[in-house]
């Protein structure tokens, strides 16, 4: 139903869109705000953003209202639609020029063109560093000055930690395995049996501790060497370094 709109507003799930879908209806409602309605200041936008809240759908009425959308919240279709349409309809006044002697086959060609999503991005744009500080926060990454430091952090946290090969390793290193407290020597003896055992698990449990910060110190390693040993890129000007 909505697929045709959010596809000519490049929303990047529009082909699998599903306004019953709770998390999708909010995420929509907060990039169509972000990205393509912008009727709120970015910081009048954080009530729509933090679409976990249990007041998102009061302050979703109030965002309705704020932009005389003629619908209730509860009118979820009728809403979206409406929505769709006001951000089709601001999208084509911001670029009158663009779009005035577009083609379908020009439209085809510009969809089927691959080019490098970073090569016309606008670092300086308020809504690029609103959605970095939303991403890093969301991910508890140290704040930089550099946007696109951050955005390469991001990147590298993703790619390590929440790629469906690194979720399947998590998985795997949770189940565990068995260990025969016999065959590790405690180095002294308590004179209870029982004791011995648990001075045993309690040192195999911070030998498994020691190992995983030291994992984890690696990753840092290597996470912040890929960023300094990059050297700053300005895509606008189509150069390398300062």
């Amino acid at each position: 139903m909505f697929r045709r709109k959010l596809a000519a507003l490049e929303y990047h799930n529009s082909g699998a869109f599903d306004c019953k879908d709770e998390v999708g209806f909010r995420n929509l409602i907060l990039w169509l705000e972000d990205q393509k309605i912008r009727h709120y200041k970015i910081e009048e936008r954080d009530n729509l953003r933090n679409v976990n809240s249990n007041e998102w759908s009061t302050h979703f009425e109030k965002y309705l209202a704020d932009v005389s959308c003629p619908f209730k919240a509860q009118e979820r279709q009728e809403t979206i639609d409406w929505l769709l349409g006001l951000a089709v309809r601001l999208e084509y006044s911001d670029n009158v020029d663009k779009y005035k002697n577009c083609t379908a086959d020009n439209a085809r060609n510009d969809a089927t063109k691959k080019t490098d999503p970073l090569i016309n991005l606008d670092v300086n744009h308020p809504d690029f560093k609103a959605g970095v500080m939303a991403l890093a926060n969301l991910l508890q990454i140290q704040r930089h000055d550099d946007y696109l430091v951050m955005l390469k952090a991001i990147r590298i946290l993703v790619q390590e930690r929440l790629s469906p090969e690194a979720i399947a390793k998590a998985n795997r290193s949770k189940e565990g395995f068995t260990v025969s407290l016999e065959k590790h020597l405690l180095g002294f003896d308590t004179g209870d049996a029982t004791l011995n055992e648990a001075a045993r698990v309690l040192r195999l449990l911070h030998i498994e501790e020691l190992r995983d910060l030291q994992t984890r110190i690696n990753e840092a390693i290597v996470a912040v060497q890929s960023i300094i040993a990059d050297p700053k890129t300005d895509h606008r000007l189509g150069k390398v370094g300062r």
